[in-house]
């Protein structure tokens, strides 16, 4: 097999201090390291990788971008969608995401084999969360 696992999301922002703090803060992701890439076709680069289980999430920000960068748009579109996180308890959750301030932004929907919920991060970028019901 040529290819192994997906090795890491990108996430690209213009606060990466906001984005970190959430995602450690509130989503229980721990840094794993920072380091700058001088030179890139948009200039230097920012990078912060944080840690999730085996999973790495790479804040990205381009602080001295020579054009700016657009937001996410709100409408669907093609393309990846969201990052989803698998939780042990859904109602537990969203309880503790209360506590800091986060509402789903629609959800929770439950189902048979599953509980889905959508919330956002500081960018508004889509974060599903789901509890698979383990049958058997």
């Amino acid at each position: 097999m040529l290819f192994k696992r997906i090795d890491h999301i990108e996430l690209l922002t213009a606060a990466p201090e906001r984005a970190v703090a959430f995602y450690t803060g509130v989503l229980g992701f721990r840094e794993r390291e920072r380091m700058r890439i001088p030179q890139t076709p948009q200039g230097p680069l920012d990078l912060v990788y944080l840690q999730l289980g085996d999973t790495t999430l790479e804040v990205m920000c381009y602080p001295e971008a020579k054009a700016p960068i657009a937001p996410r748009s709100a409408e669907a579109r093609l393309g990846w969608q969201c990052l989803a996180l698998e939780v042990e308890d859904m109602d537990g959750a969203l309880s503790a995401l209360k506590a800091e301030g986060v509402e789903p932004s629609w959800g929770p929907m439950k189902r048979p084999d599953y509980a889905r919920a959508e919330i956002r991060d500081p960018d508004g970028n889509p974060i599903e969360l789901r509890q698979w019901y383990r049958i058997g």
